[in-house]
């Protein structure tokens, strides 16, 4: 049944980060932790990430602005090792609070709340709606890179602060979502690299068949919705994904899921 579920989700997800506006991360991860711890849930869809990015690269790679990459994903690489590691360090505090509910024992841990909050709050920014157009000038594309590239490490939410800084920095369509891409697939190795350190802890946990999955799902997501979509943000969709995900990382947070 898991099977099922993430490589459903992985599909879907990949398919509409084409028209929601929000990143396949910020939908997978969730779907994942109903099914593993958070840390290892985070490392699982990081991996998925970054393969779904190679994916894309073969699509469009000869778009990306290097400029733009170097200056925003230098800075990026650096705090995404720094987030990531502070993720390895949350993931063995003990649990900060347990209580019973429906005669179940839960469990708020520092991972949990940390985790969940990020994952409100990306959320909430995400549904506002002057932010899909707010700009902030080239020349503080590096602090991007810094905030976008730490937030991607501790929990996987760089595209939201990423987009920001990119929407002034002149690049036609094809362009901007090449660069983003390739940025983002810098803080995925980045991450990663950090994640695999801590193997022992966070990958006997894991599912690795399961990881598979859900990047060939995410394949063909991201084909279809290349193919057949047409990249146009549905304000429907974007608030009714951005609900859900708010009323999960409150769940997650509070340690129900």
């Amino acid at each position: 049944m898991s099977y099922f579920i993430v490589g459903v989700t992985a599909a879907l997800a990949s398919l509409l980060t084409f028209f929601s506006g929000f990143g396949l991360n910020t939908i997978l991860m969730p779907a994942m932790a109903i099914f593993f711890p958070i840390e290892t849930a985070v490392a699982m869809t990081a991996l998925v990430h970054m393969a779904n990015n190679a994916f894309k690269l073969t699509l469009v790679g000869k778009k990306v602005n290097v400029r733009i990459a170097l200056k925003f994903g230098l800075p990026a690489i650096v705090t995404a090792f720094i987030g990531a590691w502070i993720l390895t360090k949350l993931s063995r505090m003990p649990a900060l609070v347990t209580y019973q509910l429906w005669q179940n024992d839960f469990s708020i841990t520092a991972i949990n709340l940390v985790v969940g909050a990020v994952m409100v709050v990306f959320s909430l920014v995400e549904l506002l709606p002057k932010f899909e157009n707010y700009e902030i000038d080239e020349k503080w594309l590096p602090l991007g890179g810094i905030i976008s590239g730490f937030f991607g490490g501790l929990s996987g939410h760089q595209g939201a602060a990423r987009s920001v800084f990119l929407n002034k920095s002149k690049l036609d369509k094809e362009s901007f979502i090449a660069t983003g891409i390739i940025i983002s697939f810098m803080v995925d190795i980045s991450r990663i690299s950090v994640y695999a350190g801590d193997i022992s802890y966070i990958g006997t946990r894991a599912s690795w068949s399961l990881a598979a999955v859900a990047a060939l799902s995410a394949f063909a997501g991201s084909f279809i919705g290349s193919r057949f979509i047409d990249k146009v943000t549905s304000k429907f969709i974007r608030a009714l994904l951005g609900i859900m995900l708010v009323v999960l990382g409150i769940l997650i947070a509070l340690g129900l899921v």
